[in-house]
């Protein structure tokens, strides 16, 4: 931790510590209301900064690490970028009918369209 933030740190607690105990003792002064949230946010925006500091410091430490492979696409097979083994192997939702055409089973697709047809209107010339 630098030596700003160990000081913004400090004195912001002190500052909100000071005026948390001038609040308490009158609770009906909103000036001395206003100086709390006042300190408050100054103690957040410090606290926000040294979490920022947190986080560069994971990030550096990380950084040399290697992301690992997901289980869910490590299983999927993703490396070898071989399409063809992919298909055999009927991993997703694609190659299902790549495996079905080659278990000689022929899927017909209708050319007809899914909606039901209108009813027809009787031409009694009722109604």
């Amino acid at each position: 931790m630098s030596d700003e933030i160990k000081d913004r740190l400090r004195n912001s607690a002190e500052a909100c510590l000071k005026s948390y105990e001038a609040w308490a003792g009158n609770k009906k002064d909103g000036g001395k209301r206003e100086d709390l949230q006042d300190t408050v946010h100054e103690l957040r925006k410090v606290a926000s900064r040294l979490e920022i500091e947190i986080a560069i410091s994971e990030r550096n430490e990380s950084g040399n690490k290697q992301i690992p492979i997901p289980p869910h696409r490590d299983a999927r097979g993703r490396g070898n970028n071989n399409d063809a083994a992919d298909d055999e192997k009927n991993n997703g939702n694609q190659a299902a009918p790549a495996q079905a055409a080659s278990s000689g089973v022929t899927v017909e697709k209708s050319s007809r369209p899914r909606r039901r047809p209108a009813p027809q209107k009787s031409a009694g010339g009722e109604g």
